[in-house]
């Protein structure tokens, strides 16, 4: 390999120089193209050991250093760390790609080259001291930092940025190191959060902001115009903010000058809800504010336009938003005056582009977060005074204290109005205004004005909508916001509405509507409510008064009218004078008019909640006090919190004011509790800061303190007694704010009075505290321990303000009268550990535990007495335990201690070293103690069973904790660890070998306990580990044997063991090899065990390789393979009779088909757990599995249980034939067994459906393919096999293509068919094959020779098959251009699956492959086949649906009668009706007859086929329609008199005209015998006529030689040919057979000779045909009984046939009808027997 340009450093030499620097390392990552190139990646390093360059030199040579040497550098160790760190990071930020964590990626990217940019400056050598040591100290940061967010190790290091040594430090220094580190990281952590990302810092902060800055507007409009901005919410259809309005003037720019380049808005009060909203639109509406027509004088509001834009993803953080980068939004101009505001808001949502031609708006949009102060402060260029602030039409999800609100979002929604005398509809024009209790709005200047448009807009004293051209339903959907209303004149106010109608014709004496009062009044008498108003939008009809505008000025004229119209209120038909309600002074309620409005009232001083309204007044009725405090309890918590400034100022001012009294201090503490409680719920968790805010700010009640503190003795004093103290439960939640209550209550009243009364202040805490000891004492149960609980969960939330208060030697004292039993901690505790309980109120998550603090450093300490510690040490404290007992409870308690701390390590996974650390100390120990169980404990008399097996399991324990599994690491840490510790996992498994093998005679108390543990360690994937370890599985089993003369016991649990070990992801093919040659080597090694022990290795290395095979694919996304795998192990586990494991994958299986909808295959997979079980009341032996019951004691309720279950996949899978079985065993149990009636009435009902559902509801037959896997590459259960898929409901073959390459998108498909050579088989690669096969029906002989409908043999078709053929055509013998058929020969593959499909998979296995070969002739005789019955099965489509177009029956009657490409069977007659071929092929003679009579066949059914084409023909295809008639009467001629004549003879059936057929058994193999076919159409059959060879079938009963005339019925006359048997002629009458009048032998007749066509059966009678077996025709009875039975018919006149024309023929013919068919290839539907003709 050529190194100069990949390797760089080392010495410089001469271009001919053989010997190059020692060591190079590959500056840039260097592939390997062919076999002689060596791969190299950046960083790299080589030791080159021969060199040359020049043309056509030899490739040198070199090897990688890792293996054989280990590289110092010479760099400071700064420089190493920050090579290894980027070595490191650059294999994760690569993965980091791969997954699609950009924002991540991104910044470790960022980190990489700051890095890489300070290795530069280290290298560089040219830094001061100082500057070095704060480079070091940013490194060290940075890369401790990156390690966290990548979940990679804490690095420790000492005051000089050096990373520790820990075989130089002490353990508890590393501990302290540790957790400095920690702090540090975390700490760096929280201050990057607190700045973060787009989308990170929008889903941190409660309150969001959007700043808009209008760059520009173009739109041709010539008038003024009003430009509305607002947040819409499409799925809620409703502005979610203000609007931004801008005044355009009709110059094109800004109507207030000053505000050109200056139109900046923002939205403000956005909550992380609405960023959550699955999309949100920007809305910009143009009001054009001029004319109608160029006859009007007056201006007026008209819709022009509308536009939106989506800004999901710039609310969301999806894109980061930048207030430089412009987005065009272009402008939709209304097509007309009368399109509303929904309407076009929704095309403009649903709407694609639009040719826009330049007109729109030009914006820029930024997020920002925080409210709009923390807006201002942190973007002050964008956000001034200047700038529109839009606030949310509603409360923000915080509410600071002192924010004040007091708005009405008033929206105009819809009206109607009727057209009165006019003749067109009116244009409404709706005006709002404010007016007191007179009616007047001049005289009252603070009602003046308190209109607002829009943000951005100045107020106004009324508002005027926009008007739309005649519409009778006006929707206008137009927002306004009164405010600025004072409070004291809120409950006189009131709204008044006026419509008028705008025209170009206005007169000033125009008559005007009026509507006055309701919910758009500000006052609602006798609600005693501060608003009128809901707290949520309310929409609500207004009842709409008429009459004279003059009148509208006193407010006496309207008042006393309704403002609302009732629900009930009867609609007044148009036309109607008739008014409703009353009249006054000229004003009248109209029946004809309607107006609805809609209301949100957003008010931090006014609520509409009467119970917290009289808490809020609670002066006004003192007596009412003490029953609305209670009641404050049951206010929804939202409108507590957004008067939580209020609320808590009134509970204060009760306290303060009743502070001689103690009659409101329980209710009102109760009611703090509750506020505070909900401060602690999730929902109002942002609303902390709040309360915080409140007690720093604004709580002021001095005296609060001693009722406080009061009120939580008196609780705590009852719990203490063991009363029942629900309250205090509560009271402990919000322990932590009502603290702080009582230190901000003291501290006030210590600055008011200079100190006073601290003496008393700290008695009354200490009695508190006193009572919380007595608490914690008291030993009763049941509430107290629930309070004891409480205590101990939320008492450290209140440490921080006791130490404030109490000095040093105090709480010492407090701290020493506070000590109590650990075991009644621990069940006090248990109730409130996990989520069940919310912490206090603005506790921190991420605040350190005291307690694992602690429990960490007790084992650091712990770690470090060990370290200290040597053989001496340990055998000289062993030997201080006076008596053995002693010694074993110590050993005892030290190894349970020891695995604790190994199973729950107690420091985090990223303390490396100091989990290495912890467990090289513990592996000294362990092994100490190892030898004292040797010598101390292991002879017979004090051998303690227990004790060795807790050392064991504390062993295997220790081996497999994660902190040791080397694998899992990178290789950098992998290095590290193995240098400094070595593998701590190999000294410990020799360990447990020795103590195995020590043990002797003792062994056998360890089978099978200790299997499991065996097997789990040697699983763990180093191979002198494994090597070492799994001999101790032959001992085992030597061990049993010896003793029992088998090893079972051995055997069960370690199978059982195998399947939760591999399966939770242990155990690897080296596993199985390993496992298979040493057990192999050992049990030959043994005569005794050679058989069983090679058996044994065979069955667990079998389930070994169908685990790894089941864990394989078990996580991937397609769960195809899964479950191939979890077939072949339940199979495993059936064969080895383990019926616990077998179910456990039955069930696994079952949900894996659920969760894909196999609904069928998940029947059939229960089903085998139901056919286990029995018909009885024997307990349920196999464990319980699914979601069944505990209740199914017995096999008989879970069997029916699982049958139900069954039935409902079936039904769903539309399997109703198995259903039907399953519900008819059911019902045998209910009638005949346990005798219950209801259910078996139930059951029958249900299986009544499902055969209705079988005749009623579409089933699509499935497709079938065949797969093969070929190559190497596949897994073992699919490597070069071929297995047989059924597809689902209308699949297509490329769809199944894509979901059977998508587990292997490497796989080549193949395109042929043909199975592929050993190149392809036995190839690395991966190779796919995929073609659709016909399944091939089974023969069945309850449905044979029956007429069956085509529902029911339609599924037997596709269903229940295991066999199926691929067809594939080739040429063969001299090539004829002018004829393709005459060498077209069909190769025929048949596959044979392992079981039939369905079945529990959707595939099965290919067991056998057989290949037969078609010739020409046969292939002829089967196409023509299947084009008869694709004839007669688009007839009798057409006859079931009339209603179906007839396209495709044209076409195909077209292709037949007129063949223009193919030729048509002409080319059939050109091949082998020739001399020559006869003469070639003398044995074909017979099937060039049936040839001949398919083709004969043919031509009445084209017949009818033709006749209902005409009668379905539009008159635009009537001249095709004839020439198709021409070609098929020139057709006709030919054939007949060519192969005779045949027809198709109408004949009634008396039974329902549902579609039916006679089913065969299919065939394939001769096709000597041809079908016999039925067609039928409404209550008609068309049978075929035979020829000399049409439909000839099995030996049968022949008829008589010549007519036939019965004595009594001369009218019954039989026309036949030789060989017609009867079962070809007359329909039988019922299901029985009597197989043995088939061997009767016919007697001998003479043939008919009758040149006429042939006409069957006329007037059979039921009874004759009762007389005839349906099974090849076989006569019931012997002859001469059938003569009898003919001869008891009544006789009637016998027709005369008269001669029929050509025409009439046709006609006749036309005139027939058709029914159903059967196709002769598998999944068509079945054939069917033909009818006799009755003719009168």
């Amino acid at each position: 390999m050529a190194a100069g340009p990949l390797l760089g450093g080392g010495r410089t030499r001469s271009p001919c120089s053989q010997l190059l620097a020692p060591l190079s390392a590959a500056v840039w990552n260097f592939p390997s193209a062919n076999e002689h190139h060596l791969p190299l990646e950046i960083g790299e390093t080589v030791r080159i050991l021969q060199a040359s360059e020049g043309k056509g030199s030899r490739p040198g040579l070199c090897a990688l250093p890792r293996a054989e040497e280990s590289v110092v550098p010479a760099e400071m160790p700064m420089v190493q760390e920050i090579t290894t760190t980027l070595r490191e990071w650059a294999a994760i930020w690569k993965q980091l790609y791969v997954t699609g964590q950009v924002e991540r990626y991104c910044r470790v990217k960022q980190m990489m080259y700051e890095l890489m940019e300070q290795r530069s400056q280290l290298l560089s050598g040219t830094l001061p001291k100082d500057e070095l040591l704060q480079l070091k100290k940013e490194v060290t940061s940075k890369i401790d930092y990156g390690n966290k967010i990548l979940a990679l190790d804490l690095v420790v290091r000492d005051e000089d940025e050096n990373i520790l040594d820990p075989d130089r430090t002490s353990i508890i220094s590393l501990f302290q190191a540790h957790r400095r580190a920690a702090q540090t990281v975390t700490q760096r952590i929280q201050e990057e959060t607190s700045q973060p990302g787009c989308s990170a810092r929008l889903a941190a902060s409660p309150s969001h902001s959007l700043y808009l800055c209008v760059r520009n507007f173009v739109c041709n409009i010539g008038e003024e115009a009003q430009l509305f901005m607002a947040l819409y919410d499409p799925g809620e259809q409703r502005m979610i903010s203000e609007s931004y309005v801008i005044h355009w003037a009709s110059t094109g720019v800004p109507r207030d000058i000053e505000l050109l380049n200056n139109l900046r808005a923002i939205f403000t009060d956005l909550g992380s809800k609405d960023l959550k909203r699955e999309r949100l639109f920007l809305v910009c509406q143009i009001i054009r504010v001029g004319r109608m027509d160029l006859r009007e004088s007056l201006s007026r509001k008209l819709s022009t336009g509308l536009r939106v834009m989506d800004i999901t993803d710039i609310t969301k953080g999806k894109c980061e938003s930048d207030e430089d980068k412009q987005h065009f939004i272009p402008v939709h101009l209304a097509a007309a005056e009368n399109d509303f505001l929904h309407n076009m808001i929704r095309k403009a949502v649903e709407g694609k582009d639009i040719n826009h031609k330049g007109q729109g708006f030009w914006l820029s949009l930024k997020m920002l977060w925080g409210d709009l102060n923390q807006v201002r402060k942190d973007h002050p260029h964008l956000v001034d005074r200047s700038t529109v602030v839009a606030r949310k039409l509603g409360f923000p999800e915080v509410i600071m204290p002192g924010d004040v609100r007091n708005d009405i979002y008033l929206t105009l929604v819809q009206g109607e109005f009727d057209k009165g005398n006019k003749k067109t509809q009116k244009n409404v024009e709706v005006t709002v205004c404010v007016c007191d209790e007179s009616g007047r709005l001049t005289t009252n200047i603070s009602l003046q004005n308190v209109i607002y448009h829009g943000a951005g807009d100045k107020p106004a004293s009324e508002y005027r909508s926009v008007v739309y051209y005649q519409q009778r339903h006006q929707r206008w959907m137009e927002t306004v916001k009164v405010c600025a209303v004072p409070i004291e004149d809120v409950h006189k106010t009131h709204l008044r509405f006026t419509f008028r109608h705008r025209s170009s014709s206005d007169s000033k004496h125009c008559s005007e509507h009026c509507s006055a009062r309701g919910p758009a009044g500000l006052w609602w008498r006798g609600s005693g409510c501060t608003w009128g108003f809901p707290a949520e939008c309310v929409s609500v009809s207004r009842a709409v008064l008429q009459g004279d505008s003059r009148k509208l000025e006193d407010a006496g004229s309207y008042l006393g009218l309704p403002s609302t119209r009732s629900p009930s209120e009867p609609r007044i038909l148009s036309g109607s004078s008739f008014r409703v309600g009353g009249s006054v002074a000229g004003l009248a309620v109209s029946a004809r008019d309607s107006f609805q409005i809609s209301t949100l009232v957003c008010s931090t001083k006014l609520t509409q909640n009467v119970n917290l309204l009289g808490l809020l007044k609670w002066r006004a009725k003192p007596s009412l006090l003490a029953g609305n405090l209670q009641k404050l309890m049951h206010v929804d918590g939202g409108e507590v919190i957004k008067f939580l400034q209020d609320t808590l100022d009134a509970l204060f001012s009760i306290m303060m004011e009743n502070a001689d009294t103690d009659v409101y201090d329980t209710l009102i503490f109760d009611a703090l509790v509750f506020i505070v409680g909900l401060v602690a719920d999730r929902k109002f968790q942002h609303f902390n800061a709040v309360l915080e805010a409140y007690i720093r700010q604004h709580f002021s009640a001095t005296l609060a303190y001693k009722k406080l503190i009061g009120v939580l003795t008196q609780y705590v004093e009852q719990a203490s007694r063991g009363e029942p103290c629900e309250p205090l439960l509560r009271t402990f939640k919000a322990l932590e704010y009502i603290f702080k209550f009582i230190v901000r209550s003291r501290h006030l009243f210590a600055q008011l009075y200079e100190g006073k009364e601290t003496a008393e202040f700290q008695r009354s805490l200490q009695r508190l505290f006193q009572t919380l000891n007595q608490l914690m004492k008291s030993p009763l149960e049941g509430p107290t321990l629930l309070s004891q609980g409480a205590a101990l969960k939320y008492l450290p939330s209140i440490l921080e303000d006791v130490f404030g208060i109490f000095d040093k030697k105090e709480q010492s004292t407090g701290r020493a009268q506070q000590s109590w039993g650990a075991g009644r901690a621990t069940r006090a505790a248990e109730p409130w550990r996990g989520g069940g309980v919310h912490g206090p109120p603005g506790a921190s998550p991420a605040a350190p535990d005291p307690a694992a603090l602690c429990q960490s450093h007790y084992v650091a300490c712990m770690a470090a007495i060990l370290s200290q510690m040597d053989a001496d040490h340990y055998h000289s404290y062993i030997q201080a335990f006076p008596s053995r007992p002693e010694l074993m409870d110590f050993l005892m308690e030290t190894f349970i201690l020891f695995k604790d701390l190994i199973g729950k390590t107690v420091y985090p996974p990223d303390w490396m070293v100091m989990n290495m650390v912890q467990n090289r100390e513990f592996l000294r120990a362990i092994n100490q103690f190892a030898t004292t169980l040797t010598e101390m404990f292991l002879s017979s008399s004090s051998f303690e069973l227990q004790l060795w097996n807790n050392y064991f399991h504390l062993a295997v324990a220790f081996l497999t904790q994660d902190s040791l599994q080397l694998e899992n690491f990178s290789q950098a840490k992998r290095t590290a660890i193995l240098a400094k510790y070595g593998d701590m996992r190999a000294k410990i498994g020799a360990a447990i070998r020795d103590m195995w093998y020590n043990l002797g005679h003792h062994k056998i108390e360890f089978i099978p306990g200790m299997v499991g543990p065996i097997l789990e360690m040697t699983l763990v994937p180093e191979l002198e580990l494994r090597t070492s370890t799994i001999p101790i599985f032959f001992d085992m089993m030597l061990c049993e044997y010896q003793l029992t003369a088998s090893f079972s016991r051995f055997e069960d649990e370690i199978l059982r063991k195998l399947d939760s070990e591999v399966e939770g992801g242990r155990g690897d093919e080296q596993y199985k090899q390993l496992f298979e040659s040493i057990l192999l080597s050992c049990c030959r090694a043994h005569p005794e065990l050679s058989q069983p022990g090679e058996s044994f290795v065979a069955l667990v290395t079998g389930l070994l390789e169908r685990l790894l095979d089941y864990r394989a694919v078990m996580n991937d996304e397609n769960k195809t393979y899964s479950m191939s795998c979890t077939v072949n192990l339940l199979n495993f586990y059936k064969e080895i009779d383990r019926q616990a494991m077998y179910i456990r994958y039955l069930y696994k299986l079952k949900d894996l088909h659920i969760s894909y909808e196999n609904y069928t295959e998940g029947a059939y997979t229960l089903l085998l757990h139901a056919r286990l079980l029995k018909w009885s009341d024997e307990a349920n032996t196999a464990p319980m599995q699914g979601l069944y019951s505990p209740s199914l004691q017995t096999q008989r309720q879970l069997k029916e249980a699982l049958y139900n279950q069954i039935v409902n996949y079936f039904d769903q899978g539309k399997m109703w034939e198995e259903a039907i079985h399953i519900c008819k065993e059911l019902a045998e149990q209910y009638e005949s067994e346990i005798f219950d009636y209801e259910m078996l009435s139930e059951i029958l009902q249900r299986e009544a459906k499902f055969y209705e559902k079988i005749l009623k509801v579409l089933r699509p037959s499935p497709d079938y393919f065949a797969v093969g896997y070929y190559g190497q590459g596949f897994p073992t259960f699919l490597r070069n096999k071929v297995f047989i898929y059924r597809g689902k409901e209308y699949e297509r073959r490329e769809d199944f293509e894509m979901r059977l390459l998508s587990p292997f998108p490497n796989a080549e498909k193949l395109q042929t068919t043909s199975p592929p050579g050993p190149d392809i088989t036995e190839s690395p690669g991966q190779y796919i094959q995929c073609f659709t096969v016909q399944p091939v029906e089974e023969s069945r002989i309850r449905l044979r020779d029956r007429s069956i409908p085509e529902q029911i043999t339609n599924f037997y078709k596709a269903n229940h098959v295991q066999k199926f053929s691929y067809s594939r055509p080739f040429k063969k013998g001299p090539k004829d251009p002018d004829n393709e058929f005459a060498n077209m020969w069909i190769e025929r593959t048949t596959f044979v699956t392992a079981y039939p499909l369905p079945g529990i998979l959707r595939w099965f296995a290919v067991t056998s492959t057989t290949t037969t070969t078609i010739s020409p002739l046969e292939n002829a005789i089967e196409t023509m086949m299947r084009t008869n019955e694709k004839i007669l099965s688009e007839i009798n489509r057409h006859q079931n649906d009339p209603s179906l177009p007839i396209n495709p029956l044209s076409m195909l009657l077209n292709g037949i009668v007129d063949p223009a490409v193919m030729g048509g069977f002409a080319k059939y007659e050109t091949a082998f009706f020739q001399e020559p071929y006869l003469g070639e092929h003398p044995e074909d003679r017979g099937n060039i007859e049936r040839l001949k009579d398919l083709i004969a066949w043919q031509i009445p059914l084209l017949s009818e086929g033709i006749r209902i084409h005409g009668q379905k023909v539009t008159e635009d295809l009537r001249p095709f329609h004839e020439r198709m008639e021409q070609c098929f009467v020139q057709l006709r001629a030919k054939v007949e008199s060519q192969y005779g004549v045949r027809e198709m003879i109408s004949f009634e059936d008396r039974r329902s005209g549902r579609p039916r057929s006679v089913t065969w058994g299919p065939d394939w193999e001769r096709l000597s015998h041809a079908r016999d076919r039925r067609v039928r159409q409404g209550r008609h059959h068309l049978i075929p006529t035979p020829g000399s060879h049409s439909f000839p079938c099995a030996p049968c009963t022949l008829l008589p030689p010549a007519p036939f005339r019965c004595p009594r019925f001369p009218s019954l006359v039989f026309y036949t040919k030789p060989h017609l048997c009867i079962h070809s002629a007359i329909r039988h009458g019922g299901p029985d057979q009597r197989e043995d009048t088939e061997q009767r032998d016919p007697p001998a007749v003479p043939a008919l000779q009758s040149p006429e066509p042939l006409t069957l059966f006329w007037g059979v009678p039921a009874e004759l045909r009762r007389g005839l077996c349906p099974v090849r025709g076989t006569a019931l009875l012997p002859t001469p009984h059938l003569s009898q039975l003919l001869c008891s018919m009544e006789a009637s006149p016998i027709p005369k046939p008269t001669p029929r024309s050509a025409e009439g023929e046709r006609r006749e013919n036309r005139s027939s009808t058709f029914f159903s068919y059967r196709r002769s290839e598998p999944r068509q539907s079945a054939s069917e027997l033909p009818e006799p003709k009755v003719m009168r």
